[in-house]
C-alpha cells in the first residue's frame, strides 16, 4: 500500500510544483522525512513468554508546527508505509492551514491476537520507546487503524509517568475524561458531509435534492451518511466489506445503523436490494462518497462513473489514472486531503484545548469546525480556478504554498 499511496500523492504533487515554478530545494526537502525511529518494543504475554514488536514513527515535516499523526496497530505495518503516511499528513495538515506538519506511527502487530493486558503492555510499551521524539510542541500522535480513545489513554497516561505530570496535548484521541475533545467522533464524517455541502453549491444543486452512494460504513462512511442525510440529501446506496444495498426511494443511515449494529454488515437491510461494491461506484447518482480503501475509482471503472461528484472520505481511493479520465469526463472530484481533514481539525481543537485547559461544548466544536472547512475548500476552488486545474492538485499547491513559505521564513532554503 505504501508504494501505492506514495506514488498516487507525487502524481498531484508533481502537477502542483509545476504549478507554482516551486524552488527545487524545497521540492529536494520535501522528499524525504525529517526524522524516522525504528524501536523494538519487548511485552511481557500472559503465559509468561516475552514478545519483542517492532513499531515506528515518522516526522515528514515540522516546518508549519509539531508533526501530527495517528498510530496503527497492523501486521502489515512497514517503514516505508508510516514514512509515507506521515508525508501526506503533512499536506493534509496544510491544506487546513493547521500550525502542524506531518507525523505517523505504527507497530507490527495484529491486535486481535492480543488479550486487554498485552495490547496495554504494548501500547505503553511503545510511547516508553519513542517518548523522547514526542511532546505537544514536538509531536502529537493520535489513534489510527486498530488504535482507540482507550488505547490513547494509555499511552498519555505512560507518558506521564515519564514526565513526572500529566501532559494531555501530548496525544489527541482521548477519552473525553482524559481531555479528548466533544465532536472528535463524527468529525471526519461531518467534514466529508461540508465538503460534499459545498461543492454542491458550486455547482448550482441543494442537498435536498441530491441522490448519494456511499461505499463503507465504518466511522467515516456512517457520519457522512448520517450528516449527509441530516442535511436533507437522498441516500440511495450503501456498502461495506460483505456487500452493498440500494433503494431509489432512499436509506435510513440511522435505521441502517441499528441493523449493522444487530447483524453485523449492511446486507439484507430491510427494503433494499443487494448490490456490489463495483455496481454501487457506478450507480446514476449526483454524489459518490467513497469512504473504505484505497484505490476503488481506477482506471478499469473511471470510464462508468456516473455520478457528477465524487467526495474522497477514505484516503486515497481514486487512483492517478482514474483521475485523468474523470477530469476530462467534466466529474468535481474533492480529494482526500480537504474531505477528509475535518478529523484532524478536531484533533488540533482537542490539541489547543489540552493546551489551554479549557474545553469547548460539542456545538462550539462543531462551529470551529464548519469555518475550518468552508475555508479551506474555498481556498482550494478559488486556487483550482486561478490555474484551470482539478482541485486535487489545487489542494496540494494551496498546501505547497504555505509549506514553502514556512521553510523559506524561517531560512531553510
Amino acid at each position: 500500500m505504501a508504494n501505492n499511496i506514495f506514488e498516487m500523492a507525487k502524481k498531484p504533487l508533481e502537477k502542483a510544483i509545476s504549478l507554482l515554478n516551486l524552488d527545487p530545494s524545497a521540492a529536494k526537502m520535501l522528499e524525504q522525512p525529517e526524522r524516522t525511529l525504528e524501536v523494538s518494543i519487548p511485552v511481557k504475554m500472559d503465559d509468561g513468554r516475552t514478545e519483542v514488536f517492532i513499531g515506528y514513527r515518522s516526522q515528514h515535516s515540522t516546518a508549519l508546527g509539531p508533526a501530527k499523526g495517528g498510530i496503527r496497530f497492523h501486521p502489515n505495518v512497514t517503514m516505508d508505509e508510516v514514512k509515507t503516511l506521515a508525508f501526506w499528513m503533512t499536506f493534509k495538515c496544510a491544506v487546513l492551514q493547521l500550525p502542524y506538519g506531518g507525523g505517523k506511527g505504527g507497530v507490527i502487530v495484529d491486535p486481535t491476537k492480543l488479550s486487554p493486558g498485552e495490547l496495554e503492555r504494548l501500547a505503553r510499551g511503545y510511547i516508553d520507546k519513542i517518548a523522547p521524539l514526542i511532546g505537544d510542541l514536538v509531536d502529537v500522535p493520535a489513534p489510527d487503524v486498530n488504535t482507540n480513545a482507550q488505547i490513547m489513554g494509555w499511552m498519555v497516561d505512560e507518558f506521564a509517568k515519564l514526565r513526572g505530570h500529566m501532559e494531555p496535548g501530548v496525544i489527541t484521541g482521548k477519552p473525553l475524561i482524559l481531555g479528548g475533545s466533544a465532536g472528535r467522533t463524527a468529525a471526519t464524517g461531518r467534514g466529508v458531509m461540508i465538503a460534499t455541502r459545498e461543492a454542491l453549491k458550486k455547482m448550482g444543486k441543494k442537498m435536498s435534492d441530491a441522490t448519494v452512494a456511499v461505499q463503507g460504513f465504518g466511522n467515516v462512511g456512517s457520519w457522512s451518511a448520517k450528516l449527509i442525510h441530516d442535511n436533507g440529501a437522498k441516500i440511495v446506496a450503501v456498502s461495506d466489506v460483505f456487500g452493498g444495498i440500494y433503494n431509489a426511494d432512499g436509506i435510513n443511515p440511522y435505521e441502517l445503523e441499528k441493523h449493522v449494529q444487530a447483524t453485523g454488515k449492511v446486507v439484507d437491510f430491510p427494503g433494499t436490494t443487494p448490490i456490489d461494491n463495483q455496481t454501487l461506484l457506478t450507480l446514476d447518482v449526483d454524489v459518490l462518497v467513497p469512504a473504505a480503501l484505497e484505490c476503488q475509482i481506477t482506471e478499469e471503472n473511471a470510464g462508468k462513473v456516473r455520478a457528477k461528484l465524487i467526495v474522497e472520505g477514505a484516503n486515497g481511493p481514486t487512483t492517478p489514472e482514474a483521475d485523468e479520465i474523470l477530469a476530462k469526463r467534466g466529474i468535481m472530484v474533492i480529494p482526500d486531503i480537504l474531505a477528509n481533514a475535518g478529523g484532524v481539525t478536531v484533533s488540533y481543537f482537542e490539541w489547543v484545548q489540552n493546551l489551554y485547559r479549557l474545553y469547548w461544548s460539542e456545538e462550539e466544536v462543531e462551529r470551529r469546525e464548519e469555518e475550518m472547512m468552508v475555508n479551506a475548500f474555498n481556498k482550494v476552488y478559488e486556487t483550482a480556478q486561478k490555474y484551470n486545474t482539478e482541485m486535487r492538485v489545487a489542494a496540494y499547491a494551496v498546501a505547497l504554498e504555505r509549506i514553502t513559505s514556512a521553510m523559506k521564513a524561517r531560512g531553510w532554503f
